[in-house]
C-alpha cells in the first residue's frame, strides 16, 4: 500500500467518493468536525458522496438527511436512504418486502442459535433499527475474542447466510447483496449509469475486512490508518492508506483528492 504522496492525477475528472461510516468517517463512534467539513468540501466540488454501512436503516436515518451526501446506503447494500427536500428521507430496497418477512423470521432463528452458542455473543445494540440482517456486537460495546468472531461467522454461513465482519459487528443476512452490488444499485438507482464503466472516476474508503469487495474492484482504494488492525486478515488490500486515523485520515484523504485532482 502507497501513502496518499503517491497519488496521482487521473486522467478523467472524478466522479465521486463511496466511504465506510464506522471507523472511517466516525471516531468513537461520532463524525467528528473535520469529516463533516470534508463531505461539504466533496459535495460543493461537485462531487457525488455516498456512504455505504453496515449500519441499520432506522440508525442511519437521521444521518442520511442531516449529512451532505446524495444517499446512503445501509445494511451492506439491502436498502438505502433517499434525502428529500422535505426534509424526511426516503427509503429503498433491493428486496421485495415479502422477500424481506420471510429472510427475517429465519435470520431471527439463526440470531437466537449465535446467542444461545457462542460464549459472550449478543445483538448489536442497533438491531432495532435493522430490517434485512442481524449484526453482533464484537467491539463497539463487547468485546468478542478471534474463535468467538469466527464460530459466529461459521454459524451465519452454515445456515445459508452471506456473513462480513466490519470493525465493530459480524452481520448476516440471506441474499447476494453486498458493498459492492449495493453502490452499482446506488449509482443506477441516481443516476441511471453503469458504475463499471466509471471504476476510474470513482474513490473508495474503508477500514475493515468487510470493505474487500471494494478494494479488490476500485482501482483508486484508500484504506484509513486504523486499517493496520485488519491488514493480516484482508485478501484484497486498499492501494492507497492515509496517514491519520478515522475521521481525520478520510478529511486527509478529501483534502489531497481536491487539491491534487482534476473534477468536473
Amino acid at each position: 500500500m502507497l501513502d496518499l504522496s503517491h497519488w496521482q492525477r487521473p486522467p478523467q475528472p472524478w466522479l465521486g467518493v463511496f466511504t465506510d461510516i464506522d471507523d472511517t468517517l466516525t471516531t468513537e463512534g461520532a463524525i467528528t468536525a473535520d469529516a463533516l467539513q470534508a463531505l461539504a468540501a466533496l459535495k460543493q466540488a461537485g462531487l457525488m458522496v455516498i456512504p455505504i454501512t453496515g449500519r441499520p436503516m432506522g440508525w442511519s436515518r437521521d444521518f442520511a438527511q442531516a449529512w451532505p451526501v446524495d444517499a446512503l446506503v445501509a445494511e451492506n447494500g439491502a436498502a438505502a436512504w433517499l434525502p428529500q427536500a422535505n426534509g424526511t428521507p426516503r427509503a429503498i430496497y433491493q428486496q421485495s418486502a415479502a422477500e424481506r418477512s420471510t429472510n427475517w423470521t429465519r435470520m431471527q432463528e439463526v440470531a437466537a442459535r449465535i446467542v444461545r452458542e457462542v460464549p459472550g455473543a449478543a445483538l448489536a445494540q442497533d438491531s432495532a433499527g435493522r430490517e434485512t440482517d442481524i449484526a453482533i456486537d464484537h467491539s463497539e460495546f463487547t468485546h468478542l475474542p478471534a474463535a468467538a468472531i469466527d464460530e459466529v461467522v461459521r454459524i451465519m454461513r452454515s445456515a445459508g447466510m452471506v456473513a462480513t465482519v466490519s470493525s465493530i459487528h459480524i452481520n448476516g443476512w440471506f441474499g447476494d447483496h453486498h458493498k459492492l452490488s449495493g453502490a452499482r444499485w446506488i449509482l443506477r438507482e441516481l443516476c441511471a449509469r453503469p458504475l463499471d464503466q466509471e471504476w476510474q472516476q470513482w474513490v473508495y474508503v474503508g477500514d475493515s475486512t468487510n470493505d474487500q469487495v471494494m478494494f479488490e474492484h476500485f482501482p483508486t482504494s484508500v484504506g484509513v490508518a486504523n486499517i493496520a488492525r485488519f491488514l493480516p486478515q484482508l485478501r484484497f488490500k486498499p492501494r492507497f492508506v492515509t496517514q491519520q486515523a478515522r475521521g481525520a485520515g478520510f478529511a486527509e484523504l478529501a483534502q489531497r483528492l481536491l487539491a491534487n485532482a482534476p473534477r468536473g
